[in-house]
């Protein structure tokens, strides 16, 4: 170890930030860096997001449309095929509520609809919040129950 090569630890040290307004030698004097006049030049100043210098910003040049209704009513959707994989796989032949969030279909608080995508070959026992009529069809059709929750 010699005295030439002792150095802070790393991450010890940081960079002072530029002090600014403290005299022409500093380079960031008399104006400290701000320019002449003006909003920006003054103190408490902030420009809004999407402030475009006075320009029409873009948020207000684009046309809005669109419609979202308060009482719409989401749905997670299930298909069959899903429901046919899971009974191949763990034997299950009845779904509810329960069944769905423990397999990771939705969580507790969501509602489900099953949708008729795939084909249904055990006779299984769906509670869900809504059905499709094909869903019910081919349910009903491989033995199996439907009931509206």
């Amino acid at each position: 170890m010699k005295l030439h090569t002792l150095r802070p630890a790393k991450g010890a040290t940081h960079k002072e930030g530029k002090r600014v307004g403290r005299g022409e030698g500093s380079g960031k004097g008399g104006t400290a860096a701000r320019g002449h006049k003006g909003a920006g030049s003054r103190s408490g100043t902030s420009t809004k997001r999407g402030f475009e210098g006075g320009q029409m910003p873009l948020y207000r040049r684009i046309p809005k449309f669109g419609f979202k209704s308060l009482n719409r009513v989401e749905y997670i959707p299930v298909n069959l095929d899903r429901l046919q994989k899971l009974a191949e796989e763990k034997g299950i032949t009845t779904f509810d509520l329960n069944t769905f969030v423990e397999n990771g279909f939705v969580s507790k608080n969501d509602l489900i609809k099953v949708l008729g995508r795939g084909e249904v070959k055990t006779a299984l026992q769906v509670k869900a919040h809504a059905f499709s009529e094909a869903a019910i069809k081919a349910i009903e059709a491989a033995g199996g129950k439907t009931e509206t929750i």
